[in-house]
């Protein structure tokens, strides 16, 4: 029977977290889980794949504490971001530890998810389309804060237009006003790129809050190469940057 144990990690009490041992009881000292590791704080997300190696999702560490607790986790790559410490054994004295690294592929099959991801269609949300278009406003080409942004419907909902990524834009304010409810062309803009529907690969990118180096790389297999996230994100790993972080 596998026990639980409790852990302080960074101010966080009473965590319990799966024991890999199996013969841990509750922690008697508070602290006596820590975690190490290359990752600045416990918020970096950690990217899961099927055991084929397609990009599914990101998970916190905790979550990825489990799937290893399950015996879930049939490989690793990428770096290590933490080093999850419990308990001691009261057979040998070991301590319980987890090396979490920054890519995890799990078991299970995915066949049926192959077709999904195909036709995958992802939610549409202000978050995700202004970073699909690099925090830049399409009509102006100014890179503005995501809260100076707008969702702007290039042909507008009054005149037929969808609620759909082949038909918003990140705009600023100005911009945004400026058109109002006109297309594009009744407003004399012009659009500096043409939207597009993000395909799964791409979308979990979009989702993720502050994207290593190495799961950046890992992502940029699965994005086609004639997206504009593609060459966006091969420029930026060109230039050795570690971290991919929206402003």
């Amino acid at each position: 029977m596998k026990g639980p144990f409790f852990c302080y990690v960074f101010g966080i009490t009473n965590l319990a977290i799966a024991d890999p041992f199996g013969k841990l009881g509750p922690v008697a000292d508070e602290g006596s889980c820590m975690l190490y590791g290359t990752a600045s704080d416990i918020s970096q997300q950690v990217l899961r794949t099927d055991v084929a190696g397609m990009p599914l999702e990101w998970i916190d560490y905790r979550e990825a504490v489990r799937l290893y607790h399950n015996e879930q986790v049939a490989y690793a790559c990428g770096t290590r971001l933490y080093t999850v410490f419990g308990g001691y054994s009261a057979l040998d004295g070991r301590r319980s530890r987890i090396h979490v690294n920054s890519i995890i592929a799990t078991e299970g099959t995915s066949q049926g998810l192959i077709y999904v991801r195909d036709q995958y269609i992802p939610p549409l949300n202000n978050r995700t389309l202004f970073k699909r278009d690099a925090n830049l406003c399409l009509y102006c080409a100014t890179r503005f804060p995501t809260r100076d942004l707008t969702r702007d419907h290039i042909t507008p909902l009054s005149q037929g237009g969808k609620d759909t990524w082949n038909n918003v834009a990140a705009a600023c304010r100005r911009c945004n006003n400026h058109k109002g409810g006109r297309t594009p062309e009744q407003a004399s803009m012009q659009l500096i790129a043409v939207p597009f529907t993000p395909t799964y690969a791409e979308y979990i990118y979009l989702k993720g809050r502050r994207v290593l180096a190495d799961q950046m790389q890992y992502l940029l297999a699965h994005i086609p190469r004639s997206s504009p996230i593609h060459a966006r994100l091969t420029d930026h790993l060109s230039e050795s940057e570690s971290i991919f972080d929206e402003i």
